[in-house]
């Protein structure tokens, strides 16, 4: 009889604790950041990674592309962000103090370009011979 009573209690309380969190109100004012990745050719760009951080410089975090090149990033809260695109050994440029306002869906198009050169600690040397 105690056993079941204990298993009942448990069993009560569980589920009281999943419909208590299944029932939590979303945050409002959460804002999204979504686009399109495009590369040098204007061609959607599959699993390119997309790097955003607040303007300030913290929090970086990163987040890939689907099949064709689109992107989301949900759950933002309301400030400036920076983001940059890179696939395929090419990058985007910066795209900086993206603002976003409380409960705003801002949608965004990375652009990735080639280096107009490409710099010295890349390119690797010849052996001398």
């Amino acid at each position: 009889m105690r056993r079941t009573i204990v298993f009942l209690s448990i069993f009560l309380l569980t589920l009281l604790a999943v419909r208590g969190v299944s029932a939590a109100p979303q945050s409002k004012g959460s804002s999204t950041l979504s686009g399109v990745v495009l590369g040098p050719d204007d061609r959607p760009v599959a699993h390119a990674s997309v790097s955003y951080q607040l303007s300030s410089g913290s929090a970086p975090h990163a987040v890939h592309t689907d099949s064709q090149g689109h992107f989301s990033i949900s759950k933002l809260r309301a400030d400036n962000y920076d983001l940059r695109a890179s696939g395929k050994g090419v990058f985007s440029t910066w795209e900086k103090n993206v603002t976003l306002r409380s409960g705003e869906n801002k949608n965004l198009t990375l652009r990735l370009v080639y280096a107009r050169e490409i710099p010295k600690a890349y390119v690797k040397s010849k052996p001398k011979q």
